[in-house]
């Protein structure tokens, strides 16, 4: 038994308590993944001492780290510690500082600035991680290896922990300004109230008011003094914080101060200021309904595959835009558009939109990150009509294959008309560069939707979705359906959409069939069931892509397969279970349509055929729940019984025009039993394996030409890739241990094996 190697590419370690919440690690670690590594392991470092916002003094070596990538460092310059807090002591005293008056002199001379290779900024990021504090000895080696003066390596490093502590604060900042918006709202209500219990003239409760009313208003009055009080502690507070806080605040007519968004301090590093970026979110609202409406010749439908190509030279000549090379060989665009009807009503369609959280979650498969970098407008009414927002997203397939897809941009939701809306999302220049210059770039140009309400609980939505993309390594395997667009194109997002709209439909349902909720007797055990299954998928998802949340390594099985796998240890989520988890992965092409392994997954007949751990054994359902019109899309408990035990297992599934995904996970008996009858399932520890299943893009020719519907069918192979997620050790400080890594490898390749050999294609 030994432990296995994985100097060469570390697995990424959990951040302290201050980044503990996981919706603070969806921000901060998707944001400023980049945002640290670009600004402090730049390539251009001044010499200069360690603060900032007052966290100066020789004795302070307490700043909290977070794991930061800088796979993708770029060229950039970072801005020196005076830029962060005007100066200040560093927090390092190695022996090396001079008088008092050398000092005085160094202050006065010009600053220096010293040019970093990308091996440079990629070994003392490596040693950053391990060691954030290097002593004399470390830097002195790091040195000697890197060409460096010590001076600079200790500067890189002190600029380094600087630019963290900044980002620390800019998050402080921010929830002491969403605290200021939820009091102002509290204080705003506690004065409504008083307002009409009380004289307009006197101040005093009217006659026709009782004493215990009139002590009710007492009370209000109070709490109304204090609520006054901590908004001004807490503005007073905001104040004194560096520029660069993160600001919730809307651009309505109020209080100048009160209404400022942190974009307003950033003008100078972004090289643009608001009215220019409400300008280009216009524009981009306005190509965006023609982009959405226009047919030929802007648009061109295919005769082989059905779908709609963009003209682009229409487009450059209908929107005056650049070519799309312009002088960059490694970009390439992706553009596309998709119709159909979603089940949802038009307000809560709109704010899964506004609010980032709702978004992220709309769109499991999709999103790996997202968050609200900034707030440049709030909109107005409930519905946040003109909202403007500064936001990240993480892109991802449901592979470690393909890479993820970073991309900054600014969306817009604006009301059309009282049955129309349109969101927006175009990424600007300079915005993305001087936030994250690190991100291997990908721009939206103008993209989203167009929603029209019909009335009846049903939306028409017309997607576009139009990206400039550096072009890099993709696997063979998925070339094709990357390089058609279909894997970040329209198609997906609205197909995605109408599948999570479908499901919150039937799980908001009261009056389900007993054909659709067999083997659950109430309606609140059926939802807590859904709820269960939902989770169980949206971890699904976060497991098995590419996201900077993993760190991969690739191995090869016996059998030839490619399989990466990935470590985790979970601390104190009740979620899954406690320990060392490790995943692993592998993608595979088969010559079968998508449907047909997607219904051989999913089938309790089939089970045997391919699940090691029912033994050849039977498996039988319990329950099924439907979440949609396809018999596909629905919820089992399945049953597996042996001689000396048995086990029950959820099992989700999903199918759409797009992909399949087939995910379950073993549970407590007990426990399930208890979310049957309605109980709450969020402490359920549950540890998801499963399928996805998307067509590999290789789209063709009919053969023949026929009036018969079946034969039109053109299908060509699926990519499958499994997954399968293990407790290694119930202990988080344990280690990963080869024999572990041997066999859940032997457990892919025996699934895969049984997988090929039913479906009759062991050749593939």
């Amino acid at each position: 038994m030994g432990v296995v190697d994985m100097s060469n590419n570390p697995p990424t370690s959990r951040t302290k308590d201050f980044f503990a919440s996981p919706a603070l690690s969806l921000s901060l670690a998707g944001i400023f993944r980049g945002a640290g590594a670009s600004a402090a392991a730049n390539n251009e470092v001044e010499e200069g001492y360690e603060g900032s916002g007052g966290a100066g003094g020789g004795s302070k070596r307490e700043e909290t780290t977070v794991e930061i990538s800088s796979e993708n460092s770029g060229h950039t310059r970072s801005r020196s510690d005076a830029d962060f807090d005007g100066g200040g002591d560093g927090d390092d005293d190695d022996g090396d500082g001079d008088g008092d008056d050398d000092s005085k002199n160094k202050k006065k001379k010009r600053k220096k600035y010293h040019r970093h290779t990308a091996e440079q900024i990629r070994e003392m990021e490596a040693l950053f991680k391990e060691s954030p504090h290097p002593d004399e000895k470390q830097r002195q080696q790091l040195s000697k290896q890197l060409g460096l003066a010590p001076r600079q390596v200790k500067f890189w490093f002190q600029n380094r922990r600087t630019q963290i502590k900044t980002i620390q604060e800019r998050h402080e900042n921010s929830l002491l300004k969403s605290e200021i918006e939820k009091l102002r709202e509290e204080n705003k209500a506690m004065r409504e109230a008083i307002n009409k219990a009380c004289c307009p003239n006197c101040g005093m409760a009217t006659t026709s008011r009782d004493t215990s009313m009139t002590t009710e208003e007492q009370q209000l009055r109070i709490e109304n003094a204090r609520l006054k009080a901590e908004v001004e502690k807490l503005r007073a507070a905001v104040g004194k914080c560096p520029p660069g806080a993160t600001s919730t605040s809307s651009c309505s007519a109020g209080n100048d101060q009160e209404n400022r968004s942190s974009l307003d301090f950033y003008t100078g590093i972004f090289g643009i200021d608001k009215s220019r970026i409400m300008e280009l979110v216009n524009q981009g609202m306005e190509e965006l309904k023609k982009m959405a409406t226009a047919g030929g010749p802007l648009w061109i439908r295919s005769l082989e595959t059905g779908r709609e190509i963009l003209n682009y030279d229409e487009y450059v000549k209908e929107f005056s835009a650049e070519n799309s090379s312009n002088g960059k060989s490694n970009r390439s665009i992706e553009a596309s558009r998709d119709a159909g009807v979603v089940f949802v009503d038009l307000p809560k369609l709109v704010q899964s939109f506004t609010d980032v959280n709702q978004w992220k979650a709309m769109f499991p498969c999709l999103i790996s990150k997202a968050a609200t970098v900034d707030v440049i407008c709030g909109g107005e009414g409930p519905n946040r009509n003109g909202a403007v927002q500064l936001m990240f997203a993480e892109l991802q397939m449901l592979t470690p294959m393909v890479p993820t897809r970073e991309v900054y941009f600014v969306r817009y939701c604006k009301q059309l008309s009282a049955e129309q809306w349109a969101i927006v999302d175009v990424s600007i220049d300079k915005v993305e560069e001087n936030i994250d210059a690190s991100l291997a770039k990908c721009r939206k140009r103008p993209s989203g939707c167009i929603i029209e309400d019909k009335s009846n609980g049903h939306c028409k939505v017309t997607w576009v979705e139009h990206l400039e993309c550096q072009k890099g390594t993709v696997h063979t395997m998925y070339r094709s359906i990357v390089s058609s667009g279909l894997a970040f194109g329209a198609r997906h997002w609205m197909t995605t959409l109408q599948l999570q709209c479908e499901r919150l439909v039937f799980f908001m349902a009261t009056n389900v069939p007993t054909k659709d909720s067999s083997g659950v007797a109430t309606l609140a055990g059926r939802k807590s069931i859904l709820k269960l299954a939902q989770r169980m998928t949206w971890s699904f998802c976060r497991a098995i892509g590419a996201s900077s949340y993993h760190v991969w390594n690739k191995v090869t099985s016996k059998t030839g397969e490619d399989i990466r796998v990935s470590s985790r240890k979970n601390l104190n989520d009740p979620g899954e279970p406690l320990g060392v988890i490790l995943c692993a992965v592998s993608s595979v092409w088969l010559p079968v349509s998508p449907n047909v392994l997607f219904d051989f997954l999913r089938d309790e007949a089939h089970r045997n055929e391919w699940d090691i751990m029912s033994n050849g054994g039977p498996v039988q359902t319990i329950a099924n729940l439907a979440k949609g019109q396809d018999r596909g899309n629905a919820v089992n408990i399945q049953t597996m019984k042996s001689k000396e035990n048995s086990m029950w297992l959820l099992q989700d599934s999903y199918t759409n025009a797009y992909e399949s995904m087939v995910v379950y996970a073993p549970v407590d008996i007990t426990g399930m039993q208890s979310v049957i009858t309605g109980c709450d399932s969020s402490n359920i520890a549950i540890l998801p394996s499963g399928f996805s299943i998307l067509p590999d893009g290789l789209e063709s020719r009919p053969l023949v030409i026929t009036s018969r519907q079946e034969e039109k069918i053109t299908e060509g192979g699926s990519l499958l890739s499994i997954a399968f997620q293990i407790l290694t050790n119930n202990s988080p400080a344990a280690k990963l241990t080869m024999e572990s890594v041997d066999s859940v490898n032997t457990l892919i390749s025996c699934t895969l094996r049984n997988i090929k050999t039913s479906l009759q294609c062991e050749d593939a």
